[in-house]
């Protein structure tokens, strides 16, 4: 994968968030010693999550098949039951620019997030660690029909959507168009690249406001049943569909103070993956249920059954690509530096959860 030169101009950065950053630099924790605190205190191994200071666990995730975990959990109750007395509060969320800002605001412990804005955070000193994955794959490049597009290449003078600037997809699709020798117009180029929330672009389809988008399923083969073209597949999009589309963040010092609590969080979550892994059709109803009351559409089984198969359901996470992500968030211009990954990541939580603790 060649990551030379793709450097852009600050002004198609997300120059909020470094704003958002800077006011909060009294919440940043050495990360290093968050893994210490956080690692130490959940072998103390403490008995119940009443025990732990949190009264209330804020998760935040988004209506997208990539999520499938946190939608599944959700439905069935898993996160509650795993919470006990403690009160469960979530959130959807359109990209992972927007729970990054929940994330340094400080109003949400526990989130679903893309590699590329996970990565991001951690760059840009935010107290979070990734815990888990979610899930591998599972975005397609679909062009509005009726447009001349058939390769990637024909994106050029093309209004092409993502779920927003500095997203995985993004991210994904500024990778693409360099390896295809195009660029976007802020890098002096003829792609426009335009945020739109997946759920809203078979809308801007209808008012020809984009020609193309590069979506998070199940939005991908729902524009694929509207009679919408499938350019790129997710094993196009990158190294063969081996990558991560979806992580878990946690904020290090809610970790710190709550480990029971955190432990309890990816029991749960690996609950939710193990389910959908072995019971297709009920977690399909489960999620389809879900994004019915997030986005107020109805997907239906077909349409679920072909997302599901571009997408891997997995708590496991690859470094080597997470390592290339932030490869690619320095220079697409989103970070300044590549973070420690082997500080960024933590999986003492998963690993006691698959050992049954």
């Amino acid at each position: 994968m060649n990551h030379a030169d793709l450097n852009r101009s600050p002004t198609d950065s997300l120059n909020a968030t470094p704003r958002r950053l800077s006011s909060r630099r009294l919440l940043q924790v050495t990360l290093l010693g968050a893994v210490g605190v956080a690692t130490g205190a959940a072998l103390l191994g403490v008995s119940t999550v009443q025990a732990q200071k949190a009264t209330t666990v804020r998760i935040g995730y988004f209506p997208n098949l990539t999520h499938a975990p946190a939608l599944v959990a959700l439905e069935r109750g898993e996160f509650a039951k795993a919470f006990g007395k403690v009160t469960l509060q979530t959130k959807d969320f359109v990209s992972g620019t927007q729970l990054s800002e929940a994330f340094a605001a400080g109003t949400i412990d526990i989130g679903y997030i893309g590699p590329g804005p996970a990565i991001n955070a951690v760059a840009k000193g935010l107290p979070v660690q990734i815990i888990a994955g979610a899930s591998n794959a599972g975005a397609v490049l679909i062009a509005r029909k009726g447009v001349n597009i058939a390769t990637f290449k024909d994106l050029a003078g093309k209004k092409v959507g993502v779920p927003s600037l500095g997203n995985t997809q993004d991210i994904s699709l500024r990778h693409i168009l360099k390896e295809q020798g195009l660029k976007s117009q802020v890098d002096g180029g003829n792609v426009s690249i335009i945020p739109v929330a997946p759920a809203d672009v078979a809308a801007a389809f209808s008012s020809k406001s984009l020609d193309a988008a590069l979506v998070p399923e199940p939005w991908g083969a729902l524009l694929e049943s509207q009679g919408n073209k499938l350019v790129l597949d997710e094993k196009a999009i990158w190294r063969g569909g081996n990558y991560p589309s979806a992580v878990v963040i946690v904020n290090t010092q809610f970790a710190a103070d709550n480990p029971q609590l955190v432990q309890a969080f990816v029991k749960a979550h690996l609950n939710a993956v193990n389910f959908i892994l072995k019971n297709t059709p009920a977690a399909q109803a489960a999620i389809s249920a879900q994004l019915l009351k997030l986005t107020g559409q109805k997907v239906n089984a077909l349409v679920l059954q072909r997302a599901l198969a571009r997408t891997r359901i997995t708590a496991d996470i690859d470094m080597d690509a997470l390592k290339e992500y932030a490869d690619l968030n320095r220079e697409a211009g989103y970070a300044r530096e590549i973070p420690d990954l082997s500080k960024a990541v933590n999986l003492t939580y998963l690993n006691a959860a698959r050992a049954g603790k």
